[in-house]
């Protein structure tokens, strides 16, 4: 094992990175209140900082394994560590059980099965109930275009009806007039023929 794995460098590097951090923050509250030693202080940190960062960026990346869910207990300190599929570890964790877990795939998947035809037919229907929709709506809209032309034509009859109406108002009171003239000559002719029967 190389020594930039070792469980002491790893504890070295974090206290540098740490420390380097802390004194480039002094160093930067001593420059903001104007301290003689900010200047120092922010140049070692900042230095410190630089070398740790180029440090990092030299060394390989570690690559994390996830083994504590494996085995369970592992990162106590000896912890009796079986594996999950061993039937070791905690009393809430069982083991996996191969043919338990194949039998309950295979129930899920005949489900899957089954909602695919599901679905299918649901497309299906669909499909014919749209086709039949677009075909009523097409027959809807003729009946109302038939509709508005009849109310087209009612319209106008309507208007002739009131036309027509105001023509018989006129004529009805053309006819009063008249026979109210009617009646006067009536009575001045009375009187006419009236004043010629008169024995002189």
């Amino acid at each position: 094992m190389s020594f930039h794995k070792s469980k002491g460098f790893k504890y070295l590097k974090n206290f540098i990175i740490g420390v380097g951090a802390s004194i480039v923050m002094l160093g930067a509250l001593a420059k903001i209140l104007s301290h003689p030693l900010g200047n120092i202080m922010l140049t070692v940190g900042l230095c410190t900082e630089a070398f740790l960062f180029l440090m990092l960026g030299l060394l390989p990346p570690e690559k994390d394994y996830y083994w504590e869910k494996l085995y369970p207990g592992i990162d106590s300190y000896g912890a009796n560590v079986t594996p999950l599929t061993a039937g070791g570890g905690p009393a809430a964790l069982r083991p996996l059980d191969a043919d338990q877990v194949e039998g309950k795939l295979g129930g899920m998947l005949d489900e899957l099965r089954g909602m695919s035809t599901s679905l299918g037919s649901l497309k299906a229907l669909q499909e014919v109930d749209f086709s039949q929709t677009q075909d009523q709506i097409a027959s809807m809209g003729n009946f109302y275009t038939r509709m508005n032309e009849a109310m087209v034509t009612l319209s106008g009859t309507v208007e002739t009806l009131n036309e027509a109406s105001e023509e018989a108002k006129t004529y009805k009171t053309q006819m009063t007039s008249l026979n109210t003239n009617l009646s006067s000559l009536n009575s001045v002719y009375g009187n006419v023929l009236g004043a010629f029967k008169q024995p002189s």
